[in-house]
């Protein structure tokens, strides 16, 4: 193929099927090292367009459901999925792509056809020959144009290995933020959009708060645990050697130009908005730590979520609420002036039920299987943690991994594959069908026994719901994993 001056070969059947589902899927999940494996042309045409493309369809899932329940009148339909989709790709993602991508030039973000240069060491350094090394290859490419819409599109596939740990993509405190920016911007946006198209703001604002209302504790709670540092130092016997390294909290896996407040805001954010990015390894964040991305995912990565994914999955679990509130008043639930009934909730129930069935289903075959359990580098809890994180990952579409787990073999990428396509796939069509009951469905006026959804009770009831639904359903995979090995940690 063109584009391809070191002449990389391509990539063995089940990595390429894992690749292209990956990236058509908006998860981003990589199995292979990008700036080892793919040529400039397969980084740019196979992954940058399939960034856009992804991106742009689930903010047309999205309009479809919002169409469905606030038309009125005699409109007939959900839009068009073509028209939404270019709408999407040439009027928001394109533009904002541009302006990021100058920005993080002007950073240091590589951007050229050069696949690599050689450099002259500054100091000489014994090879594992013994023979002394006095050059280095340094790997380049057309970085910055991917990753402005990596973070735009909450895709979060790396040019490089190491992702935003490399400097050749994130190599200023400028461009760290510039890229957190970019992860939650039009998820956030998208909920004033829902508002707006709804009537009334204070619905979009009502979710936006609900979202940032769960995402703060989490937060708060790996900033603490990586700030805190490893409890390991201490019982060695070098408290003094252990008081100076951890001055500053746990580094094992972080960029020194991030540290641990950085690499624990972005662990938080990418988990909760299914961009899958990471300026950290996540492998080496404490046992808790490593637990919020998890539960961020697990919860149906609804707190601020993908590029229009985010809101229509939040949307089921508001439609969830309603019909839980209307049972307990008996009265049949509305939203929008729309009737919630038994369709919509069964479809809503499948929604919902499909991520947990891919993701537990799939660590169980894969703890129970031999072809499984090669790929698990570290034993125990951990070890467990880092199955359930690739299941997890792929389920919500995410990519991010904890990456002591040997992925690129046969059995996961194909596993890893199937469950990806049904996290994505599976999720759409029971929106899809909901947005078309709805839209069939005439506007019926409030009515003094219509629940408020715009209110601080309201929100307060959505918050209780998301998290119990998450929580309940993934408790038990959770205490084999990141809580057995934080007890085990802080055992005395």
């Amino acid at each position: 193929m063109p584009l391809n001056p070191d002449g990389k070969p391509g990539l063995d059947a089940a990595l390429a099927f894992n690749v292209a589902v990956s990236f058509v899927t908006n998860t981003n999940w990589q199995s292979y090292s990008g700036e080892a494996r793919l040529s400039p042309f397969s980084q740019m045409l196979g992954l940058t367009v399939q960034n856009f493309l992804s991106a742009a369809m689930g903010m047309a899932v999205l309009m479809a459901l919002v169409r469905g329940m606030t038309r009125r009148g005699d409109a007939q339909g959900i839009g068009n999925f073509w028209v939404d989709l270019t709408r999407g790709t040439l009027y928001i993602l394109l533009p904002l792509s541009l302006v990021f991508a100058i920005a993080l030039g002007s950073q240091g973000v590589v951007q050229t056809f050069q696949t690599s240069v050689t450099v002259e060491l500054a100091q000489p350094v014994m090879g594992q020959e013994g023979q002394a090394v006095t050059q280095q290859k340094i790997a380049l490419g057309p970085v910055a144009s991917q990753i402005a819409i990596r973070q735009l599109g909450s895709n979060g596939g790396g040019y490089f290995n190491a992702n935003a740990a490399h400097p050749f993509e994130n190599p200023t405190p400028l461009s760290n933020f510039l890229l957190l920016l970019a992860i939650l911007l039009i998820p956030a946006a998208l909920c004033h959009s829902f508002g707006h198209i709804a009537g009334d703001a204070r619905q979009g604002q009502l979710i936006l708060a609900v979202m940032t209302v769960i995402l703060i504790p989490l937060l708060i709670l790996v900033l603490l645990q990586e700030q805190g540092g490893n409890p390991h130092f201490a019982r060695l016997g070098v408290d003094q050697l252990a008081s100076l390294a951890q001055s500053g909290g746990s580094m094992e896996g972080k960029e020194v130009r991030h540290g641990p407040s950085a690499s624990a805001l972005w662990a938080t954010v990418t988990g909760a908005t299914s961009n899958g990015s990471t300026n950290a390894m996540h492998d080496s964040l404490a046992p808790l730590a490593g637990m919020v991305p998890l539960l961020l995912m697990q919860m149906g990565e609804v707190i601020f979520g993908g590029v229009g994914s985010g809101l229509y999955g939040m949307l089921i679990f508001v439609l969830l609420t309603v019909f839980m509130a209307g049972l307990m008043v008996g009265r049949t639930p509305d939203y929008l002036g729309k009737k919630i009934q038994s369709f919509e909730i069964k479809m809503a129930s499948i929604a919902i039920i499909i991520p947990p069935l891919m993701t537990l289903g799939g660590t169980a075959l894969a703890v129970m299987c031999e072809a499984g359990r090669t790929g698990v580098l570290n034993p125990g809890a951990h070890g467990f943690s880092e199955v359930l994180y690739a299941f997890t990952s792929a389920a919500a579409n995410n990519g991010s991994a904890f990456a002591g787990l040997s992925a690129d073999t046969p059995f996961y990428n194909i596993v890893l594959g199937l469950v990806m396509l049904a996290g994505r796939f599976g999720v759409i069509l029971p929106v899809l069908a909901i947005a078309g009951s709805l839209a069939a469905k005439p506007a019926v006026p409030p009515s003094p026994g219509s629940l408020p959804t715009h209110t601080p009770l309201f929100g307060a009831l959505l918050v209780c719901v998301v998290v119990m639904v998450g929580l309940l359903t993934y408790v038990p995979s959770l205490a084999l994993g990141p809580v057995a090995e934080h007890l085990s940690m802080i055992e005395q």
